[in-house]
């Protein structure tokens, strides 16, 4: 009995441990928080904002200041040809340059920093469902820890009620010594589930804390996670079908800033300062120069032809995971809406199964203060019980890990 009472004063200490409560969306908000990937992605949208503004400041003026000084000694006779070198050079000009190109051909470059943007938006809305799915399913995990941890105390303590009677009716002689044995050992066994399930929840809890980079080891009570199925928008409108979207039009881009590289292309550049040989002369060498660049592409080694060949290869990928994203959704949205109705129509009957249980349990329990009831039934019915309520605790599981997956869906 000794040892009864300290396992029973054990499992009243882990009660003593769960002090605070937290809900579902504390922990989803802490985790989408401290993501390092999500921030990542925040740095490189930002990063891409200037991007736009480098592209436009390209076909703004070039201006430039360039110095070159060389100075050629000849020292007896001895040094490099002066009819060659002149004893040295001098230069010092500011030069502009100012390309020209067409408004369609700018906007292609604008649309390639603005597709950018637009992708990794969306990327990192994806990344949040992702995130927010894995925390919720292992909330859900460590909730049905939580849960099963509550059902198995309510029983021990059930069981512990029974035993105090159970052994003043062994002793009068009411019940033999080898039943009361029996319900002892159920009675143990249960305070080793309860350590067990313990265990377990500590595990389960300390992998969410990690999924949401949470530093703590103390434990807490979880809430029951609030989740309802989520109306889930048009497919096409989705994020996860936008992605194809997005990835065609950066292709599409990708080939009109192909044609427009192989156009012709005009630039004019001027320039002012001094060129001399003799820096005594230096005044009478400043001057201006202005000049006109002009190129058309004649041929490049078919280098345009198998370009586009792998941008077609590309748009082909593409076009390919689209479709069959396409009829993967439908095909997995149509299973979950079973798999929930399953579950639920088993939960129900699992509940009137419970109900019967708890009824024999109370019969059962009447009757053995009286004798009149073996107390093997009376084990067999809280096993029976606890059978039961294992197998909602399993499905309720289900049903909410299978509305995370539906929801998952929902952006």
């Amino acid at each position: 009995m000794a040892k009864v009472l300290v396992a029973f004063l054990f499992i009243l200490s882990f009660r003593d441990a769960y002090c605070q409560q937290y809900d579902l969306e504390y922990y989803v908000a802490t985790g989408l928080s401290n993501s390092p990937l999500l921030k990542d992605y925040d740095n490189q949208i930002l990063s891409a904002g200037i991007d736009s503004q480098l592209v436009k400041s390209v076909y703004k003026p070039q201006a430039n200041f360039t110095s070159s000084n060389f100075y050629a000694p000849v020292i007896n006779g001895y040094g490099y040809d002066p009819a060659v070198t002149n004893n040295g050079t001098y230069s010092s000009l500011v030069s502009v340059d100012q390309a020209f190109t067409g408004r369609k051909n700018k906007a292609a470059q604008l649309g390639t920093v603005r597709l950018q943007g637009d992708s990794l938006r969306n990327g990192k809305k994806m990344s949040e469902q992702d995130i927010r799915r894995s925390i919720t399913n292992q909330y859900i995990i460590a909730y049905g820890d939580w849960q099963q941890l509550q059902f198995n105390e309510e029983i021990h303590k059930l069981l512990s009620q029974e035993d105090t009677l159970l052994r003043k009716l062994t002793e009068s002689n009411i019940y033999r010594q080898t039943d009361y044995l029996t319900f002892l050992v159920t009675l143990q066994q249960q305070e080793l589930q309860i350590r067990q399930l313990h265990l377990q929840y500590q595990t389960d809890f300390a992998t969410l804390n990690y999924l949401c980079g949470i530093f703590d080891t103390g434990l807490v009570s979880l809430t029951p996670p609030d989740i309802t199925v989520l109306p889930l928008p048009d497919k096409t409108s989705s994020v996860f079908y936008k992605k194809f979207m997005l990835d065609s039009m950066i292709l599409d881009n990708n080939q009109a800033l192909l044609n427009y590289s192989y156009r012709p292309k005009l630039g004019i550049y001027a320039n002012a300062g001094y060129n001399t040989s003799a820096l005594y002369q230096v005044y009478k060498t400043l001057g201006t120069g202005f000049g006109l660049n002009f190129t058309v592409p004649i041929y490049d080694g078919h280098q345009r032809k198998l370009k586009t060949q792998k941008i077609s290869y590309l748009q082909n990928t593409v076009a390919h995971y689209k479709n069959f994203f396409n009829a993967q959704y439908d095909q997995q949205q149509a299973q979950l809406k079973q798999q929930l109705d399953n579950v639920e129509s088993l939960i129900t009957d699992i509940n009137k199964q419970i109900r019967y249980a708890e009824t024999l349990i109370s019969v059962n329990g009447r009757l053995l203060t009286s004798g009149d009831a073996k107390i093997a039934d009376f084990v067999i019915a809280i096993n029976n019980y606890l059978n039961a309520k294992n197998l909602l605790a399993q499905n309720n599981i289900s049903r909410l890990q299978v509305i995370n997956q539906i929801n998952y869906w929902n952006k």
